[in-house]
């Protein structure tokens, strides 16, 4: 009796599945003739033309916009080629970034070894001609273009510096430009060495393996990776550099899709730096790779994680080349930490910048202990839901009161009052030696080129902001005068998560002795 009921049973599914097939092929029928109708009527119809290939790109445009997804992308031949670019860290030019300030197309960083470096091009410096063209009223993007090219082909820039009466013609020849992943490594305060890691192009794993190597024959006991603001880049680069410090065969991530069994990914081969001391520190600017890096480091208890909350990017994009140039980036799979934490954190893009759809702008100790909790190899708590959550939360430094309403009272006016910082320090950079320090006329002078330009604020509230005023010119110059490394030695003072990294490796003599010692932190509200 029993065998009858379910043979009966499984009839009747039969004609209701079959229905569901159908229903579901009426409804892509129905789809697709409703696309045709209005592609169509468009093309036929509206009052200006409107070209069968761009309509197709607009229609394309609009699925992979109503996905809703931020991070899936159609991309142009020439999107491709500059996303490939920021990608890969590699491209023929001059080699510098640039930035529109107020309609100036401003060099905002020189990168070393290239054609700009080596032909004398100044942070501040502005783009009024490339080869015979005015630049006026062009986007950073144009401006971009045309510098880009061939290698060894030539190009000519005009720049106008501020203190310089007639603009600088420089001619340069195309070279293809590395931008590092790592500008610089140094020692710190009782040999402990610091590698900030910018993002992860195609040679992240080798330039953090270079640094930590010169540090640790230099006599570093510990290592510091800086990875905040580190935006991530090539999945492939966040596993070779995990492989530094990971035993062999110890997992990296795993990943999740809808259309394949779970990938894990781990280490090969023997640990390059398997023992020294490491501290990780994120921040809401360390996304993507960085993470991986930072999770599975943390869940192996192979370093200690220091500062805020990381942005919370847990999924994976894949990029699928399409017909005439053209490519279609889109979210594939969601990735995981070794311990099993998703780190995705939802996001909506609005007027072109990531917004958290629950944002929670107050990070503490109790908040933090709300996420998922999960356990690293040694049983530490880690926690997911969202981000990877520090070991040990450490704000940046804030701004005191009255710095807060100096800072706001200039808001409306804030690229002016940065055109005029960069031209102010960089007038002040010439011939300084590196001990400089910021003078108090300095000050007294830099209110008179802000209130002379309309960015005006009460001089007792200027005067409270003394602090953030002089810091503000100090990195700047120090920048121009000395480079990164020193501009970053400089501020130390205002750095709280790396001050705090540097307190618990010069107690500590082990990896073991910093999971104690910030165990035994008093917990903070």
């Amino acid at each position: 009796m029993l065998r009858r009921r379910s043979a009966l049973a499984a009839l009747v599914l039969l004609p209701v599945l079959a229905g569901g097939f159908l229903a579901q092929d009426r409804a892509s029928a129905d789809g697709a003739r409703l696309l045709d109708q209005v592609f169509n009527l468009v093309s036929q119809r509206f009052v200006d033309t409107v070209g069968s290939a761009a309509l197709y790109e607009k229609a394309a445009r609009g699925v992979v916009k109503e996905l809703n997804d931020p991070y899936s992308e159609l991309f142009s031949p020439k999107e491709l080629a500059a996303f490939s670019q920021q990608t890969n860290g590699k491209y023929a030019g001059i080699g510098m970034q640039i930035q529109d300030l107020q309609g100036a197309i401003t060099v905002s960083t020189v990168f070393p070894h290239t054609p700009a470096e080596a032909g004398g091009v100044r942070e501040g410096d502005r783009i009024v001609f490339v080869d015979s063209l005015s630049t006026r009223g062009w986007t950073t993007q144009k401006v971009s273009d045309y510098l880009i090219g061939k290698p060894d082909t030539r190009v000519t820039v005009k720049f106008s510096r501020p203190g310089v009466a007639e603009p600088i013609t420089m001619n340069f020849t195309r070279k293809v430009i590395h931008i590092p992943a790592v500008p610089y490594a140094m020692m710190l305060d009782n040999r402990i060495g610091y590698v900030p890691v910018q993002r992860f192009n195609e040679t992240s794993s080798q330039e953090v393996a270079d640094a930590v190597a010169r540090l640790s024959k230099e006599g570093a006991r510990g290592i510091v990776l800086d990875m905040r603001g580190n935006p991530g880049g090539i999945l492939e680069q966040s596993i070779q550099m995990s492989n530094l410090f990971l035993r062999s065969g110890q997992e990296i991530l795993s990943v999740r899709s809808r259309a394949a069994e779970p990938q894990n990914f781990g280490t090969t081969g023997n640990a390059l730096f398997p023992t020294i001391p490491l501290t990780v520190l994120t921040d809401e600017g360390s996304a993507s790779a960085s993470e991986i890096v930072a999770g599975a480091l943390q869940d192996h208890d192979r370093a200690l994680v220091v500062g805020s909350t990381s942005f919370g990017k847990g999924l994976v994009q894949t990029l699928f080349p399409l017909d005439g140039g053209y490519a279609l980036k889109i979210t594939t799979a969601k990735w995981y930490t070794p311990s099993g934490r998703s780190i995705q954190r939802e996001r909506k893009f609005e007027n072109g910048r990531f917004v958290e759809e629950k944002p929670d702008s107050a990070e503490t100790e109790a908040k933090k202990k709300a996420r998922p909790a999960f356990r690293s190899d040694a049983g530490r708590i880690v926690y997911g839901g969202g981000g990877i959550t520090p070991d040990v939360l450490v704000r940046d430094d804030t701004l005191t009161t009255p710095e807060q309403a100096f800072t706001k009272a200039i808001a409306p006016k804030s690229q002016n009052f940065f055109v005029i910082v960069n031209d102010f320090t960089l007038e002040k950079s010439r011939g300084l030696s590196k001990d400089f320090r910021v003078q108090p006329q300095w000050r007294d002078e830099f209110y008179g080129r802000l209130t002379a330009k309309g960015v005006t604020t009460d001089r007792v509230q200027y005067n409270a902001a003394s602090r953030y005023v002089d810091r503000l010119l100090e990195q700047r110059v120090s920048r121009i005068v000395a480079g990164d490394s020193t501009a970053k030695r400089r501020d130390i003072q205002f750095d709280a998560p790396l001050r705090k990294a540097m307190e618990l490796m010069e107690k500590g003599q082990s990896q073991k002795d910093l999971f104690t010692l910030a165990a035994a932190m008093p917990v903070k509200p």
